[in-house]
């Protein structure tokens, strides 16, 4: 069967069978491999992708269903060679490690700010409740998130009042955002960190 779907703001057409999962298509077909597949059963999130703006499990969802739809995946996350603050944050406040799950935070974690743009700690592990990370202790992601949320904040004052110019902002949450200057080694589980 022919499906065509918007993927990352191009159009796509392609020939698939109809029982492809769209992470398969994502990833096989398209080249896309920044969408992890690791449970195969919807429990770890890995695979989070958005379609129609809202984040999905793309292991159960068949290809031909994203049809006539928007799918977004990571890799439409960045703007031209500009990073999205929350790529940024999990760069800058060591949110990943391994780094399996981490495309799955981040489009939850994108789509968690478009909707709540100063989310607290509960709202943040409430909206990545979905998604298992192994590494971390979760405490590094959330934090993570907070630096988006704040950059982005601050971000939009500064354009409101035209105080600071972008490269200044950047500079100014970065200092709030990590005080010690990156000297600080992130806890993990089993270091005493929250999990």
């Amino acid at each position: 069967m022919q499906v065509t779907m918007s993927v990352n703001g191009d159009e796509v057409t392609s020939e698939i069978e109809g029982r492809l999962l769209l992470v398969h298509y994502l990833r096989d077909h398209l080249g896309l491999t920044g969408t992890h597949w690791g449970c195969d059963t919807s429990n770890c999130g890995t695979c989070v992708v958005w379609l129609d703006d809202e984040p999905v499990k793309s292991c159960t969802v068949l290809a031909a269903m994203a049809g006539g739809h928007e799918v977004r995946t990571v890799e439409g996350l960045e703007k031209g060679t500009e990073l999205d603050p929350v790529q940024q944050g999990f760069m800058n406040c060591h949110g990943l490690q391994c780094g399996f799950c981490t495309p799955g935070m981040m489009m939850t974690a994108r789509a968690l700010l478009d909707r709540n743009p100063d989310p607290t700690d509960g709202e943040i592990r409430e909206a990545i409740s979905g998604q298992i990370c192994r590494c971390t202790g979760y405490a590094t992601i959330v934090r993570s998130i907070h630096w988006a949320a704040d950059h982005e904040r601050a971000a939009a004052a500064a354009a409101a009042s035209g105080a600071l110019t972008g490269d200044e902002v950047v500079e100014r949450v970065l200092e709030e955002a990590d005080p010690s200057g990156g000297s600080e080694t992130p806890q993990t589980v089993g270091a005493g960190s929250e999990s």
